[in-house]
């Protein structure tokens, strides 16, 4: 018995041995393929940074403008614009067959769909492009926003995060403000003209709700933390691109799940927050929580749309 002990016991020490071992090995070569693919991938952005920089000559206020309003606004408009050929067209099928609100937008009303468009970009140019002139002045204050020296990916993982926090909770608390009786009916009821919304309809809004709202709680952050252009750039990209999704009305495969802020605009008085931390918290997502809309707000991994695998209950059923 003592010989069968000793022998199960060598070969176990001989088999985890063996595997730590492997594991160490295995561990420490991916480490090292990470480090390096990391490093060259620092080393291409830093260069082409270096080129942007020297490219306006310096210019902060030229690289302020492009990096915060026309890379942004690119992606925005460039988002949208494949959204609006499914939206008008019903084409491509891709896109349409992942519709959330069966039966609405389809196709959407081309004059409120330009309505629609005016707004947006009367906002995007007349409020929040001036708002980005005392930004800068906030942003050159700090001293690091257009340093030649680009901040590390971890360091760029840590702003959003502060970034993310900062939005929910803004954005929470001003939605909620102009969900009250006197702001609704004034301000922002014509948001949610919208009940089945579009992408473009993210930044359709009154004027005073898209400076407090919209444009506030996401430049907020990057003011806090004295951010690089470089940082707010990407930051503002995602900020857009994100509520986009979020009213585009189509709950695409592989991208986040806009079956929150859905239900706000089917329900009016649910889902105020964009992560929904602060919902669950004020319990401002109790009626969201018993809906089919709760079961399918998830990424979307496979291509069967979810209002067909989780189809809604029947009214006669109900």
């Amino acid at each position: 018995q003592d010989e069968k002990l000793w022998h199960a016991m060598r070969i176990t020490a001989y088999v985890l041995g063996t595997g730590l071992l492997t594991f160490t090995a295995l561990a420490n070569a991916f480490s090292w393929y990470v480090q390096n693919m990391w490093d060259t991938l620092g080393h291409f952005c830093q260069t082409r940074w270096l080129e942007f920089y020297y490219l306006f000559g310096g210019d902060e206020w030229k690289i302020f403008l492009f990096g915060a309003g026309l890379v942004p606004s690119l992606a925005f408009w460039c988002f949208n614009g494949v959204l609006m050929v499914a939206d008008v067209t019903g084409k491509p099928a891709f896109i349409t067959r992942y519709r959330i609100q069966l039966g609405k937008n389809d196709p959407v009303d081309t004059k409120k769909l330009r309505q629609a468009i005016h707004v947006a970009l009367f906002n995007q140019f007349f409020i929040s492009l001036p708002m980005l002139v005392p930004m800068f002045s906030v942003m050159k204050w700090w001293g690091n926003t257009f340093s030649k020296e680009l901040p590390t990916f971890r360091w760029f993982l840590v702003e959003l995060s502060v970034f993310t926090l900062v939005e929910e909770i803004l954005f929470y608390y001003t939605h909620r403000l102009v969900h009250l009786p006197l702001l609704y009916k004034h301000i922002h009821k014509k948001h949610h003209e919208w009940t089945a919304p579009i992408g473009v309809v993210s930044i359709y809004a009154h004027p005073a709700e898209h400076i407090i709202s919209n444009t506030l709680p996401v430049l907020t952050g990057p003011m806090i933390m004295g951010s690089h252009i470089v940082s707010i750039m990407v930051w503002f990209s995602l900020a857009l691109i994100t509520t986009s999704i979020s009213h585009c009305g189509y709950h695409l495969p592989f991208l986040p799940s806009p079956e929150f802020h859905d239900f706000h605009h089917l329900k009016f008085n649910q889902c105020y927050g964009v992560l929904g931390v602060l919902d669950y918290l004020h319990g401002t997502d109790t009626v969201f929580r018993k809906a089919k809309a709760y079961e399918r707000h998830r990424v979307l991994l496979s291509l069967t749309p979810l209002s067909q695998s989780i189809p809604e209950v029947p009214k006669r059923a109900e």
